[in-house]
């Protein structure tokens, strides 16, 4: 019977929990790290997930009622006038330099110029503000793609270190000694690789959906500024001013 219970034990003792346990306190703590690190990344992957989606509907929306052909004023009394600090994205950027060209077309002697560089900047600060909530989380998703492989190898070398010390006290060492240490080390470097490969993958999709959202706010903002400066002009000189 004792042959038995002999084979028993070592099966036990190579279970992932059995060696997490049996783990140094340093890599517990590397391990603790990263699950919270992936637990952490796979929240922000999909919030920003959400956010992008939202973005990118909203962004159709807005170019089907600004193309439609209807009149400025009114688009912007439609989505201005449910509240305009609310706004967000491309609605965003057309409140904020709708606002600025009726605040510089009611002034006198005011130019091309500066209607046109009043608007831009107007546009360019509420551009800024969406960039900057677009891209939040994205450096998050980022460091941990990059750092998370490199703190779990830490950890896989530290446990494989302190396998090594244990076995030079021992007169005989056997696969049956060694491989315990060498798997509870390499646990850290698969947690590494876990909460990095979302999160690289995330990254670079997300980073490219902002990219291709940020291209179409600034186009937006180029036809908009152009389609104001016109009909500002045109208006002016059929008035005869």
């Amino acid at each position: 019977m004792d042959p038995v219970v002999e084979l028993a034990n070592p099966q036990q003792s190579m279970s992932i929990m059995h060696l997490i346990s049996q783990a140094t306190p340093l890599v517990k703590a590397v391990m603790a790290l990263l699950m919270l690190a992936s637990v952490v990344s796979w929240a922000v992957i999909f919030q920003k997930w959400n956010v992008i989606r939202r973005a990118r509907a909203e962004a159709d929306n807005f170019e089907d009622a600004f193309w439609s052909g209807g009149d400025l004023n009114k688009l912007y009394s439609e989505w201005g006038g449910r509240n305009a600090d609310d706004a967000t994205g491309m609605s965003s950027i057309f409140i904020s330099g709708y606002r600025e060209y009726s605040r510089l077309y009611n002034k006198e002697g005011i130019n091309r110029g500066e209607l046109t560089d009043g608007v831009q900047r107007a546009m360019r600060v509420a551009l800024a503000q969406e960039i900057e909530d677009l891209e939040s989380g994205l450096s998050f998703l980022a460091t941990v793609g990059s750092t998370s492989p490199y703190v779990g190898l830490f950890g896989t070398v530290w446990g494989i270190m302190n396998s090594f010390r244990s076995l030079g006290a021992m007169k005989q060492a056997t696969i049956a000694t060694v491989a315990p240490g060498i798997a509870e080390a390499l646990i850290a470097t698969a947690m590494g690789l876990f909460a990095a490969i979302p999160a690289v993958i995330a990254y670079n999709r997300y980073a490219n959906n902002v990219e291709r959202l940020i291209m179409r706010y600034e186009m937006f903002m180029e036809e908009f500024v152009s389609i104001v400066t016109r009909q500002s002009f045109s208006k002016r000189a059929v008035a005869g001013v």
